[in-house]
């Protein structure tokens, strides 16, 4: 059993270091302030090949597991990037594993080499505003029309959809009133991001300004029916696939967050003198400050378990969930206390933590909250009953 990262694994962290050091904390306070997506960014990491590291190498990937993407954007978050960065590079490597499953062979040659070279760039549609977690409730109609189907609906918070120009779209093909199960009868599909017909919505909310997330208002959509993933009615199983990736990688974004809020927060203690004498020397700030880095690297065990079973075939959806939720809880509280350590300085934006925090929140909530983790790992490791 070993704990460590493989000699390619530390060289991918390495590589995407040296690529994050050309974007410094002044970079992404400027896109914090301004809510420009990080055009520069996002190209860099592109022209490195980095954006199709779990994509099939047949494909123009990389052809790497889960496990390396979970070390890729640990190690843009962690440094100084946080969510800005990550979120922004987040679906291309996440999203499309149900293409690279479900999808023919002409799909595969048609969709993925385009994103992994950075000229398309994907928004994943699936939450509703009515439907939230309950995935099989989902009120957006794709209705079959020769050729080919005719799309109506609502989405929400659907992140990167002002800078998209395809969309993975999930929508429902039979009514659920006609079907035997709720989760039949809906259909994957990965279309163009069609502004005549979809009105895209800014939400503007707490943090990550600079990766857009928006509401989705869909009329008469038309869709062809080559751009179906798979058979019609089975895009609830497909898009599993990828659920349990993306707790992963939000997982390990959220703990390289913590990280890099803990790593700030002791530079600051070393250095701060108060009464002639480091602040660092203080067991009231060593002790929190040494309680969140055991924290993150307990769940940082965690959280790389479940993508070495993901990337085995093997089942790892208690794994993932309890990653997702160690990670999210204790990458907030790294950076409170790394803001605490701070004092006053720890609010003002040029130094940082107050964005960290800030940005914490989206881990900690999304893509599914701490309270139905719970729920789940009740009932799947504890053999509660049901809750919702």
């Amino acid at each position: 059993m070993d704990f460590s990262l493989t000699a390619d694994q530390q060289s991918i962290r390495d590589a995407i270091l040296k690529i994050c050091a050309r974007f410094p904390d002044e970079y992404w306070l400027e896109r914090d302030r301004d809510g420009v997506f990080p055009h520069e960014f996002y190209r860099a990491v592109a022209e490195g090949g980095w954006l199709g590291i779990a994509m099939p190498v047949e494909f123009g990937g990389s052809g790497l597991g889960i496990t390396e993407a979970a070390v890729m954007m640990q190690a843009i978050a962690e440094s100084g990037a946080g969510m800005s960065g990550a979120s922004s590079l987040h679906i291309p490597v996440f999203s499309l594993q149900p293409i690279a499953v479900f999808g023919t062979q002409e799909q595969k040659q048609r969709f993925l080499p385009p994103v992994a070279r950075g000229e398309d760039r994907v928004c994943f549609a699936v939450t509703e505003p009515d439907a939230g977690l309950n995935t099989t409730e989902l009120k957006t109609r794709a209705e079959r029309r020769d050729g080919g189907y005719l799309v109506n609906g609502e989405k929400i918070w659907i992140s990167t959809a002002q800078v998209a120009n395809k969309m993975l779209l999930l929508a429902r093909t039979t009514p659920l009133a006609e079907v035997k199960r709720k989760t039949e009868g809906l259909s994957l599909f990965y279309t163009d991001l069609d502004r005549s017909r979809i009105e895209v919505r800014l939400i503007h909310k707490m943090g990550r300004h600079a990766v857009d997330s928006n509401m989705l208002f869909i009329e008469d959509l038309w869709i062809p029916e080559a751009d179906r993933i798979g058979p019609e009615g089975q895009g609830f199983k497909q898009i599993l696939h990828g659920l349990n990736p993306e707790r992963v990688l939000v997982a390990a974004e959220a703990i390289g967050i913590g990280r890099v809020a803990i790593a700030r927060a002791a530079r600051y203690a070393r250095e701060r003198i108060v009464f002639n004498r480091p602040i660092g020397m203080n067991q009231g700030i060593q002790h929190p400050l040494a309680k969140c880095w055991a924290q993150l690297e307990a769940a940082n065990l965690m959280v790389m378990k479940a993508a070495t079973l993901f990337d085995k075939g093997e089942e790892c959806g208690i794994e993932a969930n309890a990653g997702k939720y160690l990670a999210g809880e204790f990458a907030f509280e790294a950076c409170h206390t790394a803001m605490l350590t701070l004092g006053g300085m720890g609010y003002a934006q040029e130094y940082h933590v107050e964005r960290y925090l800030r940005e914490s929140l989206i881990p900690r909530t999304a893509p599914v909250s701490p309270h139905m983790i719970l729920n789940f790992l009740a009932e799947k490791v504890l053999g509660l009953p049901k809750s919702y």
